[in-house]
């Protein structure tokens, strides 16, 4: 399985846009740290509230008790002690509830600001980079081995490739092909290879992989 393309300018087109991915992901993390850093900040009064309740209660739960140590009034005199304790229980409860809340809201922001524009990439980079690499696996497969098949490869390029690009090869390729000259399906087929940057292994014979012309049959003028 092939990552890169063998070409120079297509291997490094494929390295920035790796290397984009990555530096996007990079910048949301850190955005999304930063958010969550400035929300927490929020929880601020809730902290103080907070304090503020539990030193209100032990407060009162003091006086509760001393108030309680007096002879025969004395569960009368701590009961409105008491009762600010628990009022003040409440209110320590409501902080830390502004609490629970404000770290909830920071969490639910930073997962958004990650998972939405990291999503958002990956859904345009990882078709790109999967279909270029199941591509470039079928032509090295097609164009390696003992038994390479050119031919199909020769076939996609007259199918799919621009015009221009077919243009600029030599002339009578095409009735070269046809006629299945080795070279007019090597030029073919190194034109597909192209396409993703990848160049064809060296001939290991006359045909590299091409099937020549059947008996009798006579190729164009070709020259590769």
């Amino acid at each position: 399985m092939r990552l890169y393309a063998a070409r120079p300018d297509h291997r490094l087109r494929q390295l920035l846009a790796d290397a984009g991915l990555l530096a996007w992901v990079v910048l949301w993390v850190v955005v999304a740290r930063t958010v969550h850093g400035a929300v927490l900040v929020l929880a601020e009064p809730g902290r103080a509230v907070e304090d503020l309740g539990s030193s209100v209660a032990d407060s009162m739960g003091s006086a509760a008790d001393a108030a309680q140590d007096v002879p025969v009034v004395g569960d009368e005199l701590s009961s409105p002690f008491d009762a600010l304790g628990d009022a003040a229980g409440s209110v320590r409860g409501a902080g830390q509830a502004a609490q629970d809340a404000v770290g909830t809201l920071a969490f639910v922001l930073a997962v958004v600001l990650v998972v939405l524009p990291v999503c958002w990439a990956l859904l345009r980079w990882l078709p790109w980079r999967l279909g270029w690499i199941r591509e470039a696996t079928a032509v090295t497969r097609l164009a390696g081995g003992r038994h390479p098949d050119l031919h199909l490869l020769a076939a996609r390029a007259v199918a799919t490739a621009p015009l221009p690009r077919l243009a600029a090869l030599p002339p009578g390729t095409g009735e070269a092909w046809r006629a299945g000259d080795p070279a007019a399906v090597r030029a073919l087929a190194a034109l597909e290879a192209g396409r993703l940057g990848l160049r064809l292994p060296a001939p290991d014979g006359p045909g590299s992989g091409a099937t020549t012309p059947g008996p009798g049959a006579t190729a164009p003028p070709f020259s590769g």
